[in-house]
């Protein structure tokens, strides 16, 4: 009986010593793995339409007198209204007019430095619609309202892309596995694999200008890190 008992205990212990040694190695290993990290970027990138423009001609006019300033204005305002509707804009969004400002010039004279004129006044016609490319071509044709005494101030338009909530989970995704095989890389030629993701940022989202005025690209840029292993 005394020798199954010393045989038992010695099983015990030598399952004891090999249970500690896998704890042992095993904090060894991740002792070791620990800071085998490697940060890649990721980078999802897509053209789209802008799905909104708002187009401003802007009007100047100056005189002494407010009265014949505000009639030519009028008469102007009235012949782009007239130009925008046998376009069609009417059709592809809204035009609007803004309130005129005007501008005394006398009001801030210093010694004999009389300005030209004693005002300036300024109103915009605005429009605003969806379908930016339409309003892009149109706006490529504006020279026209020479033809009809019209010189605008200035003549802009700024444009923007509203749906982006929409796209942001598809470009995180691509964004993601971007990153991914860059890792994998980096790890193959490390001689290791690729582990779990230690840290990972929400990403950096940019929606920037194209060369076509009514495109946008939209950029995400994703940072994450992976561990390790052999």
């Amino acid at each position: 009986m005394e020798k199954y008992e010393k045989i038992i205990v010695a099983s015990i212990v030598a399952l004891g010593l090999l249970l500690l040694g896998l704890c042992l190695k095993g904090g060894i290993d991740n002792f070791t793995n620990k800071d085998r990290r490697v940060t890649v970027k990721g980078l999802a990138e897509k053209e789209v339409d802008a799905d909104k423009v708002v187009w401003t001609l802007r009007l100047l006019e100056s005189d002494n007198e407010l009265k014949p300033i505000f009639g030519r204005l009028n008469h102007q305002v009235r012949i782009i209204q007239d130009y925008l509707k046998e376009k069609g804009v009417e059709s592809k969004g809204t035009i609007s007019v803004s309130p005129f400002d005007v501008t005394d010039n006398l009001a801030n004279v210093w010694g004999d430095n009389k300005p030209r004129y004693n005002y300036s006044v300024g109103c915009s016609v605005v429009v605003t619609s969806n379908d930016t490319k339409f309003i892009s071509e149109l706006m490529s044709k504006s020279n026209e309202l020479i033809d009809r005494d019209i010189i605008l101030d200035s003549n802009g338009a700024e444009y923007d892309y509203t749906q982006f909530q929409k796209l942001k989970p598809e470009m995180m995704a691509e964004a993601i596995s971007n990153a991914e095989k860059t890792a994998k890389q980096f790890a193959e030629n490390s001689h290791s694999k690729i582990n779990k993701i230690v840290e990972a940022g929400q990403g950096e989202f940019s929606i920037l200008s194209s060369e076509i005025p009514y495109k946008k690209n939209i950029r995400v840029v994703s940072t994450i890190t992976y561990s390790l292993k052999d």
